[in-house]
């Protein structure tokens, strides 16, 4: 067995987004002689998601351990991939994704969803602002989705997180998400109804159009505080990443004897 890690990001033609997924990566630290590959599923010619798993194969990897770099298993592109893939048989949702080529044995990871690594993230990146934690909360914003059993995978991780980001931060916290949109009621409850300082996270991967403009123009006239931080650039999700990696390598072990 040689396995080969491969990295999927949804992508952006800002380069800069691009390029935090690529140090991100760049900070991993693996086995000797582990090839690694991120790739995108679009916007990024030249490293989509094919180009990546052949870049792998050509390495003699015969064992892929695929690490979906999205926020949240509620994703629909997480359940396309998985199905180009090979590891599911059939999409939940209809998709336009036509199966990879792929000669190797492809171990599916989970995107970030929650836990300790992806709650000590935030914090660290809203704790400047903190200033009264017991008249505080933190408010997560996601991208969400409008298709059934997706959405749901949208709230049961981010209602997870938010409470391990209230575990470790002393302050509340809550999420509401931007499809459907929730983002204006759940401010103004904490702010109006509640009498709390309301401090929103954008709980995007990297910086971009989401977090600088939409997320912003669902709060026009209400009372928050916001630094439009996404997750990345941070050191943590190399940990959260190792994470994924060594499970999936014991998984592939496992397989092999």
């Amino acid at each position: 067995m040689k396995p080969g890690v491969l990295i999927i990001s949804h992508g952006s033609p800002a380069p800069a987004w691009v390029q935090l997924v690529d140090e991100a990566a760049g900070q991993l630290q693996l086995p000797d002689g582990c090839p690694v590959a991120v790739s995108f599923l679009e916007h990024v010619e030249g490293r989509l998601i094919q180009d990546g798993i052949d870049r792998l194969e050509e390495t003699g990897a015969t064992d892929l351990l695929v690490v979906p770099l999205f926020v949240s298993s509620g994703s629909t592109h997480v359940d396309e991939i998985s199905y180009a893939l090979g590891t599911k048989e059939v999409p939940e949702k209809a998709t336009d994704l036509e199966p990879f080529r792929v000669r190797a044995r492809v171990y599916f990871g989970t995107p970030i969803d929650h836990g300790p690594d992806v709650a000590a993230m935030v914090w660290e990146k809203v704790r400047g602002m903190s200033l009264q934690p017991e008249r505080e909360v933190i408010l997560l914003v996601g991208h969400g989705s409008a298709h059934d059993g997706f959405r749901q995978r949208w709230e049961r991780g981010m209602s997870s997180l938010a409470a391990d980001v209230s575990a470790i931060s002393g302050t509340a916290c809550d999420y509401a998400l931007l499809n459907p949109d929730s983002v204006w009621d759940k401010v103004e409850y904490w702010s109006r109804e509640k009498g709390y300082d309301v401090i929103v996270f954008p709980l995007f991967l990297s910086s971009g159009f989401f977090t600088a403009k939409v997320i912003p123009g669902r709060l026009d006239g209400l009372d928050y505080r916001y630094a439009g931080e996404a997750l990345l650039p941070h050191p943590q999700l190399k940990t959260w990443m190792e994470h994924q990696i060594s499970g999936l390598l014991r998984e592939a072990e496992e397989s092999g004897e």
